[in-house]
């Protein structure tokens, strides 16, 4: 499989690795993707794991909710002051409640194409970039529909950069509305400051298992260790896998103490009610594209500390 030059800038863009490492990676493995990002989390070079702790572009994530539907909304800019301005601002709230309005729009597509008074949101948006004189662009949104008689949903924004919601449903009609919203919040605040990738131990793509395995080994190899003691090692950090990418076994980042499950098991006990979380989506801006190298250190720290 032959490569580009736009492959190795994309490989460098959404790893952070140089550019003679991903040319290399990309040689070696044949101009795969994924082996080549693989490849670089190998030998140390990528950043991958780190990925969502960077954001490149600037902009600002907007999450609307309601009774029946959550949507979660990015829309991109070139500069932080520009993401601070009231019209652009304004533009990303009403794009998303507008989604949220319209559950029959499924792409950005079918989103700028649509009316709005005697405008598209497409006209909204280029006399916008002639006002404010940066190109803006409508990425992407998520919505999420109720699944359940008895769904609730979380949700959580912080400054603007990191946006997560939660459909969580109980058996029965909710009797501590202020418990499951204060339950729903702490739940979106531990996954925007944690790497959640699943919601329960079960959920785990076996693919997904098999990767890490594979990673781990080529590690573990790098490092000098004996061939003997690789596959032990390996499965001891698979049975780890669990409490450090699925959100019941992780430990609940404003009381580490505490698992999620076990946070969610008192808030049962408070409320009577029995308490699933049926899905969850985490949008960090700028994620993927890579523009400047930023670290979201500090902001996860506001989020753990509780400072926002």
């Amino acid at each position: 499989m032959s490569f580009s030059a736009a492959d190795v800038k994309e490989l460098r863009e959404s790893t952070g690795a140089g550019m003679m490492d991903c040319k290399k990676a990309l040689t070696e493995c044949n101009g795969d993707k994924e082996k080549a990002i693989d490849f670089l989390r190998t030998k140390g070079l990528a950043a991958v794991a780190k990925k969502q702790s960077r954001v490149a572009a600037e902009g600002t994530i907007s999450v609307k909710t309601s009774q029946n539907a959550a949507v979660a909304l990015e829309v991109n800019c070139e500069t932080d002051f520009v993401a601070k301005n009231e019209d652009f601002i304004r533009f990303a709230n009403d794009s998303a409640d507008f989604l949220l309005a319209n559950e029959n729009l499924n792409t950005v597509e079918e989103l700028l194409n649509s009316k709005t008074g005697n405008q598209t949101f497409s006209e909204r948006l280029n006399e916008l970039t002639l006002k404010i004189g940066e190109k803006i662009d409508v990425r992407r949104f998520k919505r999420m529909n109720l699944k359940s008689e008895h769904g609730h949903y979380g949700h959580y924004i912080h400054g603007g950069r990191i946006g997560v919601l939660v459909e969580m449903k109980t058996d029965n009609a909710v009797n501590g509305k202020n418990e499951i919203e204060e339950l729903g919040k702490d739940l979106c605040m531990h996954i925007a400051a944690s790497d959640t990738r699943f919601i329960n131990e079960s959920d785990i793509d076996e693919n997904f298992k098999a990767r890490e395995a594979e990673i781990y080994a080529a590690q573990l190899k790098e490092q000098g260790k004996p061939e003997n003691m690789i596959e032990n090692i390996v499965k001891g950090k698979l049975a780890k896998l669990a409490s450090e990418v699925c959100l019941y076994q992780q430990k609940f980042i404003k009381n580490p103490d505490e698992t999620v499950s076990q946070l969610i098991a008192n808030v049962e006990k408070k409320t009577g009610l029995k308490i699933q979380v049926s899905e969850f989506s985490k949008m960090v801006l700028g994620e993927g594209i890579e523009k400047k190298q930023e670290n979201f250190a500090e902001e996860i720290a506001k989020i753990q500390t509780g400072s926002h």
